[in-house]
């Protein structure tokens, strides 16, 4: 008993010590970069405001919202705080300016988080397709993935081509140097990641797993996973000569062994950061790299922030 408590009391220290430590990083470098006091006047519409015909795939900052459709998962004030990543629901994630949604799915079509479930998938292709008839010139980077435990729903390429078809952006490597302008009317890049059937071939309405990478650290320790994030980062190759995105994702995971196991205020331990994140990738050389940020609880500063580091990258300032 004496053993798991002390081990309880040096865990509680390190995540103090680390939130800390990104306080004081914070203070020190600040949150400015090449477009930090950009704000786009519509987030709704962003890409179309900054111009389809300037906005090159491969060179777009994309916000992206992690677990995306766990606005209503499991029981409220029971389950839900264990796995609700998300309080908005797709439709609002959308209009508010995010732009890659990340949806796990089970065997039955509904979306899941570990064992907890949630809505059918139909209430995510509606919202989708919702935001898409209101806008005209907005991309959406859709990852469909079966999540961890469960099986493959049937028959679900049929489903999201009925669905989605006349919005598929088909999988093709020259995508990347391409402008929005050019792919339009086509504007969903559908990453389907199955865990039993085989991945989307070239050419295919989908696009498979090795399009959208990134490299997952389960950790619940912040300055450790911003820390992560950037070396990570600095391994990959520059945007504009790689043909697959690459996702860092600003948040950090609750451990079953931690007392702390709501996913809100662990993640809150880096969630304020997403602007020092990108002033340190100025700094340490790899900003050129980043491309899919994605965060918990989405709000308009993160997506501000990415939009002006996209505005920035358009009018070459950096």
């Amino acid at each position: 008993m004496g053993s798991e408590v002390s081990k309880q009391i040096q865990k509680r220290k390190a995540v103090s010590v680390e939130k800390q430590m990104l306080f004081d990083l914070n203070e020190n470098c600040g949150e400015t970069f090449p477009g930090c006091d950009y704000r786009p006047t519509d987030r709704k519409n962003w890409m179309a405001s900054l111009g389809p015909k300037d906005l090159h795939i491969n060179n777009i900052v994309w916000p992206g919202t992690h677990n995306s459709a766990t606005d209503r998962i499991g029981i409220p004030c029971i389950s839900r705080p264990f796995a609700q990543c998300q309080t908005l629901s797709v439709y609002q994630q959308l209009v508010l300016g995010t732009r890659v949604l990340d949806i796990r799915v089970n065997e039955n079509n509904h979306v899941c988080h570990g064992i907890l479930l949630t809505y059918n998938i139909d209430v995510v292709i509606n919202d989708v397709k919702k935001f898409l008839f209101e806008t005209t010139s907005e991309v959406i980077i859709l990852e469909i993935r079966t999540e961890y435990g469960h099986r493959d729903p049937p028959e679900f390429e049929d489903y999201l081509e009925e669905k989605l078809g006349m919005y598929l952006i088909h999988q093709d490597d020259y995508v990347f140097g391409k402008t929005i302008a050019q792919l339009l009317p086509k504007r969903i890049i559908c990453v389907w990641k199955p865990r039993n059937s085989a991945q989307p071939k070239p050419g295919s309405p989908f696009w498979s797993a090795e399009y959208l990478k990134d490299n997952w650290i389960d950790t619940d320790l912040p300055s450790t996973k911003f820390d992560s994030n950037l070396k990570y980062l600095s391994d990959q190759a520059p945007v504009s000569s790689r043909n697959f995105f690459y996702r860092v994702e600003n948040t950090v995971t609750a451990q079953p062994d931690n007392p702390v196991v709501c996913v809100r205020p662990v993640t809150g331990r880096i969630h304020g950061y997403a602007r020092l994140f990108i002033n340190r990738c100025f700094a340490e050389g790899c900003a050129n790299r980043l491309q899919v940020f994605s965060t918990d609880f989405i709000g308009g500063d993160f997506v501000d922030a990415c939009v002006g580091l996209t505005h920035a990258r358009v009018h070459g300032e950096c």
